[in-house]
């Protein structure tokens, strides 16, 4: 697990006088290294994991100094693709950066779809100038990148970046997303230049004929509309085999590793599966302890976390969870390069930072189980909405209406509102609508000049991509891990937990894994009104009957007491007249009466409201100091 910077173009010097590897050194605090040429500059910040001498340091060159590659990440099964791949190679080191290597060098770009892990990487060609840079299948390692005139600069985190170009310019969609969903889905950012590589993509090119590169698709998540027809025990019994080798091929390390306990299904069953491979072994756990979600209608973990270590015979640390969130604010927003609106990544940096005292570099989490597997609320919702669509529009109207007259300052009146938010629309409108924070009409509002651009276009555009697949729940979840997963949490648990030095896996995304879980008859993801059905029969075989069958809970903070109540101070900042007025994106008149329908509860906007606080952080913290 790495950081990585390069660059490839016609002005080596320009780029290197512009930007540092200092901007990413906490991804890599163990070794830090560069190469360049005259039109190309590599550099690596390590964090070392797989062989920890100074054979496993980057750039890595191959033997003949004609390739040369950078690397972040972990390739969980390169050891057997060492075996069968590349049997008469002669390593020099056990790490899999040179597995890698050497497997672009004999197969080419074809060695990509063989990989199973978590990567971002360049593989250059010194010879010939050609050129890779790849991110892995569901976006787990992040890649930002700047195409210009001629040049193409990439890294791990936008921050280092940034600096190359002379003057940012804010992209005003990519704020009308973060206000909406939270964060931005696809390739956006704040800047309109600078980009996201998509997951499962990879660009090509040569560095001295820069107009000939391309960005290529090399993998999709294959819903097909198709389905395996087994019997309930078969499904269990597979999918337990599926997970048992995810975990096993994700504790591979020559460091120690530890595990991410929350007291929720998705990572105790992992715990519980660890814990079988290695039934002899200590196992360390990290678990918070706060009280802060149930504000938010969530309950407690803390207690089942516990419940768990003792059932599993696991240890268990304890981090405090209790967060100062006016002075952490702009931290957080500076370590997730972008304005996401979540207070859940305080609590991931917290629960690494414990574990990096604890002289542990990898930990193991159960993100991405709900994405897989069907966790969330709007999951059960589709049963509701696909029944909805029978009643005629205008009694759905009435009904929508209705709703829309519950108290939204008690969870059980938000949630009413947001499971008929959208039904008098077809339903993957419908759909669609539970990934909103904020009307269309108020959101548009807000901004001085108006963006139509409808802000649903990029899931509009990926779904056509399985037209085969009839299912709305797996519509549903081809759309969780195309967007939220990746956008939302995959990045924040990056950042975080990377700026602490410490590197998160997460097992439910392997790619063996996933591509089997597509195979899975929708009924046996969400049976009735049980989300998680099949995951939950094989814990059966592992976790008590009240954890896997407990309510879902929350791992963030009382955004909404925070807005109403503690964050007067930085709202009258970053939201006053003289900012918004300087800054000449937002309407400040519609701006204040968003904030007062909130305290008035007419509107349940406490999200929003934090996304236009990060907004101007992140303007702060980068614009005004890049410009």
């Amino acid at each position: 697990m790495c950081g990585i910077l390069g660059y490839f173009g016609s002005n080596v010097q320009n780029f290197t006088s512009k930007v540092s590897l200092d901007a990413i050194a906490h991804r890599g605090p163990d070794f830090a290294n560069a190469t360049q040429g005259n039109t190309y500059f590599l550099g690596q910040t390590r964090l070392s994991i797989l062989d920890l001498s100074e054979n496993g340091n980057q750039p890595m060159f191959s033997s003949d100094n004609k390739y040369v590659i950078i690397f972040n990440g972990e390739i969980y099964n390169h050891l057997e693709l060492r075996s069968e791949y590349l049997p008469n190679q002669n390593f020099k080191s056990t790490s899999d950066t040179e597995t890698l290597l050497y497997g672009l060098i004999h197969y080419g770009i074809e060695f990509i779809s063989k990989l199973n892990g978590i990567f971002a990487f360049s593989f250059y060609n010194i010879e010939t100038k050609d050129f890779i840079i790849a991110r892995d299948h569901f976006g787990i390692k992040p890649l930002y990148y700047y195409i210009g005139i001629n040049e193409i600069c990439f890294s791990s985190e936008l921050k280092a970046i940034l600096p190359f170009k002379k003057e940012l310019e804010v992209d005003n969609f990519a704020l009308k997303n973060y206000i909406n969903f939270l964060w931005a889905p696809g390739e956006l950012t704040p800047e309109k230049e600078f980009k996201k590589l998509h997951q499962g993509c990879y660009i090509k090119g040569n560095s001295e004929e820069m107009g000939k590169g391309e960005i290529v698709k090399y993998y999709h998540v294959p819903f097909t509309g198709k389905y395996l027809q087994k019997t309930e025990k078969q499904w269990i019994d597979e999918l337990e085999n599926k997970l048992i080798e995810s975990v096993q091929r994700q504790m591979l390390s020559d460091v120690p590793v530890g595990f991410f306990l929350s007291g929720g299904l998705d990572s105790s069953l992992l715990v519980a599966i660890a814990k079988k491979i290695h039934p002899n072994s200590t196992i360390e756990c990290f678990t918070l302890k706060t009280e802060e979600v149930e504000k938010e209608g969530f309950a407690s973990d803390f207690e089942y976390a516990k419940s768990i270590a003792k059932h599993l015979d696991v240890n268990l640390n304890i981090v405090e969870g209790k967060i100062d969130i006016l002075k952490d604010f702009d931290k957080i927003v500076f370590h997730l390069d972008e304005p996401q609106a979540d207070p859940a990544p305080i609590h991931v940096l917290n629960i690494c930072k414990a574990a990096r005292e604890k002289g542990i570099k990898v930990l193991i989490g159960g993100t991405a189980g709900d994405d897989v597997f069907s966790g969330y609320r709007r999951h059960v919702a589709i049963p509701i909405i696909q029944k909805m669509q029978l009643i005629p529009l205008f009694l759905r109207k009435v009904i929508k209406k209705v709703a829309s007259l519950f108290n939204r300052k008690s969870s059980f009146g938000r949630r009413i509102n947001k499971l008929f938010y959208n039904i008098d629309q077809p339903i993957n409108d419908t759909m669609l609508g539970y990934f909103d924070w904020i009307d269309n009409e108020t959101l548009e509002n807000l901004f001085i000049d108006k963006n139509t651009k409808d802000k649903h276009l990029y899931f509009k555009e990926i779904i056509k991509s399985i037209p085969n697949e009839k299912s709305n729940l797996n519509k549903m979840l081809f759309w969780e891990l195309n967007t939220f997963l990746v956008s939302h949490n995959l990045n924040y648990t990056d950042k975080l937990s990377m700026a602490t030095g410490v590197e998160v896996r997460v097992p439910y995304l392997d790619v063996e894994l996933v591509n089997f879980s597509t195979n899975i008859p929708p009924e046996f993801k969400l049976k009735g009104k049980e989300a998680k059905y099949l995951l939950k029969k094989v814990a059966e075989r592992y976790l008590p009957h009240d954890v896997i069958y407990r309510p879902k809970t929350g791992f963030g903070g009382p955004v909404r007491e925070w807005i109403l109540n503690d964050m007067d101070a930085i709202i009258n900042d970053y939201l006053s007249k003289e900012t918004i007025t300087k800054r000449g994106i937002f309407n400040y008149e519609k701006v204040q009466q968003l904030i007062a329908d909130n305290k008035k509860g007419t509107k349940d906007v406490s999200y929003p409201i934090w996304s236009l606080l990060a907004i101007e952080s992140w303007m702060r913290q980068f614009v005004d100091k890049n410009n």
